[in-house]
């Protein structure tokens, strides 16, 4: 699990932070070990190795409690199941008498499927709205985060970007919205130059951004829902004339959109520190999507989020994408890069090793988010 020893923890990522997290753990020799979703930012093949690790601490007599939304990998490492919903007990199961589907159920109170079905887009029909060229720029420690980097996304496609966290994902989504200076290379938008431009002249480009974290970047929590959703539509005519709100038109308008977005709230003063983790992100989500973007970025945006709230979420930028939207989707979560992706990018240390299809499989994708170039694979 590679992180700099010489860093201080507020620099690191969210990803790289949970990695440290684990290294205390085992460096103390505990004896009781819980794991809250500990494989978001690890690698297939390091998914693995976690899996061994805990499976040795297990058979010494440890005890471990693994908390995780990712059914796949509960089936697969725990002896028994323990679904909570709405802070109850649901029920617990043992993983051999049991199906993921039973399991989703159980957390939702409905059957879920993620078996999205979504045509393949005609890619050479369409035109380029994201156009990046040779990309550099550098973190908040000063280091390169992104070096030499070149990617195209088009109208009516979802480009997936994979990779483990803190390999120049934010940085890249950070540079296309105008939040931190690039340094080299250029990013068009609808062939227009837009490196270095400031965020609000990006966002009248028709771009929309799902931030990777909502509570520091997407909403104001002492702030009511009818404000957050002002945020992003302060400037436009139908919000306010002048220097004076349109009232009316913006109380009504955020109606429409919590009814839409099935935002559950008393109302739409309620404070958004009040509303779950998933309501804030169908906020966001719906602010969000109902400006009509050119290009939605979605960074994580499933992160924290339960089943029925990450099928909500997924469904809808699967149909931003079918209205003709170009979607730029940053997920550590490959069990969404792929059943949303029309094409996968994966990021390894600011570059890009490879940009491929959804049918490439899972240990390639891991090979290559390990720092391995898609055409050296190709070769051995």
């Amino acid at each position: 699990m590679e992180i700099d020893p010489h860093a201080m923890v507020w620099q690191l990522t969210v990803g790289q932070q949970q990695r440290l997290e684990i290294l205390k753990a085992i460096y103390r020799g505990a004896k009781l070990f819980i794991l809250d979703e500990p494989t978001a930012v690890l690698t297939p093949q390091e998914v693995n190795e976690l899996f061994k690790m805990i499976r040795l601490l297990t058979s010494q007599g440890n005890t471990v409690i693994f908390i995780s939304h990712k059914l796949n990998e509960v089936m697969e490492i725990c002896d028994r199941m323990t679904v909570l919903r709405l802070g109850e007990v649901v029920g617990t199961v043992n993983a051999k008498e049991t199906t993921k589907q039973d399991l989703a159920k159980m957390m939702v109170g409905k059957a879920v499927f993620f078996d999205y079905k979504k045509a393949a887009p005609q890619l050479e029909k369409q035109k380029t709205v994201l156009e990046i060229k040779n990309l550099e720029c550098f973190n908040n420690r000063g280091l390169k985060a992104l070096n030499q980097l070149n990617l195209e996304v088009k109208s009516g496609e979802i480009l997936g970007i994979a990779g483990v966290d803190g390999n120049g994902q934010t940085e890249l989504v950070e540079a296309i919205t105008g939040l931190i200076k690039v340094t080299g290379g250029n990013i068009k938008i609808n062939g227009k130059d837009v490196t270095n431009k400031k965020p609000l002249d990006i966002l009248k480009r028709k771009v929309s951004h799902i931030p990777g974290d909502r509570l520091k970047y997407g909403v104001v929590l002492d702030m009511s829902l009818v404000e957050n959703i002002l945020l992003m539509n302060y400037f436009l005519p139908e919000f306010s004339k002048g220097e004076m709100l349109q009232l009316r038109y913006l109380k009504q308008y955020s109606k429409t959109l919590i009814e839409k977005y099935q935002v559950k709230t008393p109302s739409e003063n309620e404070l958004m520190r009040n509303l779950s983790g998933g309501n804030q992100q169908k906020v966001v989500l719906g602010r969000e999507l109902e400006r009509s973007p050119e290009l939605l970025i979605a960074m994580q945006p499933a992160r924290g989020l339960d089943i029925g709230a990450t099928e909500f979420v997924q469904r809808n930028i699967i149909k931003e994408r079918d209205n003709g939207t170009a979607v730029l989707l940053v997920s550590t979560e490959l069990e969404e890069i792929y059943a949303l992706s029309d094409r996968i990018a994966v990021m390894y240390e600011g570059e890009i090793m490879g940009i491929v299809t959804p049918d490439i499989p899972i240990d390639k994708i891991g090979l290559m988010m390990a720092g391995i170039r898609y055409k050296d694979l190709n070769s051995n």
